[in-house]
């Protein structure tokens, strides 16, 4: 698996942005949100029972993410299309503020390693990049756990201090002093 310091890997994937036929996919690459932090976060599967309570739970917080000048995108290997008809049929993704990427050839997931060795689907990753591409935090929890986007909001407020942040430390809180 990828990890911190290593430069997020090129790709081309169709991301599904809303719920209207006409608008719904549009092409997306590592380059699509220039000058940006990008928070990449994957799941197993569409149409199951822990992804959509995590990915709702992203679109609540992304006007937090964006406060922070930082672009969620989700995904799996679910086609575009089954993104589509995910978000048409659950509630809870209809106004979904963030793009799902829709990873079909594995290409991506492969090559951050992350494609779960007995399913064959995508791992519950979670990335922070930089606005230079490079990882600045990598998490895997086991496919049956769903992450705490509070934390990788925490997380990213952590990274862009650029300084040393002690355990639980919260944004405006006092950083640490080296010395």
């Amino acid at each position: 698996m990828l990890g911190v310091g290593e430069k997020f890997p090129a790709f081309s994937v169709k991301a599904t942005v809303s719920t209207d036929l006409k608008s719904a996919f549009v092409d997306t690459t590592e380059e699509s949100y220039p000058g940006k932090w990008k928070v990449y976060f994957f799941w197993p599967k569409d149409f199951t029972f822990v992804c959509p309570t995590e990915i709702a739970a992203f679109g609540k917080v992304n006007g937090e993410f964006k406060d922070r000048d930082a672009q969620v995108l989700g995904g799996s290997t679910d086609s575009e299309f089954v993104h589509l008809a995910w978000r048409q049929h659950h509630e809870d993704l209809k106004s979904l503020p963030f793009p799902m990427l829709a990873d079909v050839k594995r290409d991506l997931c492969g090559e951050l390693g992350i494609l779960d060795p007995k399913e064959g689907v995508a791992q519950r990753a979670t990335f922070i990049v930089d606005p230079q591409n490079v990882i600045r935090f990598v998490s895997v929890n086991d496919l049956s756990v769903g992450r705490n986007p509070q934390e990788v909001l925490r997380v990213l407020d952590a990274l862009q201090t650029d300084e040393l942040c002690p355990c639980n430390w919260k944004k405006g809180e006092e950083t640490l002093v080296a010395g």
